[in-house]
């Protein structure tokens, strides 16, 4: 416990799925957490959540697309909790289709919730981190951002990016102190996993079934990637920086 004691977080994408479930323990190791998302409902749930079990956080509804609002939330952070140590850029949206049946706006649309906003968050970051004299940047990634898959032409080629933007910001940043990794998990019981299943017109039970068609024989719970970002985000991993650290039961082997 108190891994992250003294520490300030902030979780794009923070109000489920993963995100919700990081945010969740990332309090419970003394982090003070700001969640920023656009469904203000969940997000204020997993607020207060975290309150009840003695934690801190704060939501702010941010629109990870838009330059205006990812600064906002960054300020949000510092005014709020006088710092900020650890930015988890793991808003994300998937679409089902292949070139052909990807229209140009979901294909916009794709890649700026999952790349560019990685971009912007980590733009406005990256500043006070290096005033604090160092910090930690996990990237949400995906098997798919190391591999290809079927119907998924948008998904993959931003996670491809999101991987190797991992890379490049290692590479520019280490001199500040600040780390910065990608998780690629596989596939994990969200909402967005299960709206996979609407999207290609299949059952939701075969398609979870077929999800976990895998070594371990089984898909990932949240909090099992949560796990993961917690170990990137902390001293023990002071040494990693520039890595993808795949998170899948197998798959991708």
């Amino acid at each position: 416990m108190n891994t992250l004691a003294n520490k300030v977080a902030l979780i794009t994408g923070g109000a489920s799925g993963i995100g919700r479930a990081t945010a969740i323990l990332f309090a419970q190791e003394g982090a003070a957490v700001v969640l920023a998302d656009i469904n203000v409902e969940q997000g204020q749930s997993v607020v207060a959540e975290v309150e009840a079990a003695g934690g801190k956080a704060i939501f702010f509804l941010c629109n990870v697309a838009r330059a205006d609002d990812c600064r906002a939330a960054v300020e949000k952070t510092i005014a709020a909790f006088g710092g900020l140590h650890i930015l988890f850029n793991n808003a994300g949206i998937i679409r089902r289709a292949d070139v052909l049946g990807t229209t140009e706006e979901e294909w916009d649309r794709v890649m700026a919730v999952n790349v560019k906003s990685v971009f912007l968050m980590s733009k406005y970051a990256i500043p006070h981190m290096e005033k604090a004299g160092g910090g930690s940047i996990i990237n949400t990634s995906s098997g798919w951002g190391m591999r290809g898959g079927g119907n998924a032409v948008s998904y993959c080629a931003s996670k491809g990016a999101v991987t190797n933007m991992t890379r490049a910001m290692a590479i520019d940043h280490g001199a500040q102190n600040i780390r910065v990794n990608a998780v690629c998990p596989g596939d994990t019981d969200t909402p967005m996993l299960r709206s996979e299943a609407r999207q290609l017109g299949q059952d939701e039970e075969s398609f979870m079934a077929e999800a976990a068609k895998r070594p371990l024989r089984r898909y990932a719970q949240p909090l099992e990637i949560a796990q993961a970002v917690l170990y990137l985000a902390s001293d023990t991993a002071s040494y990693v920086t520039g890595a993808a650290l795949v998170i899948d039961g197998g798959g991708l082997a």
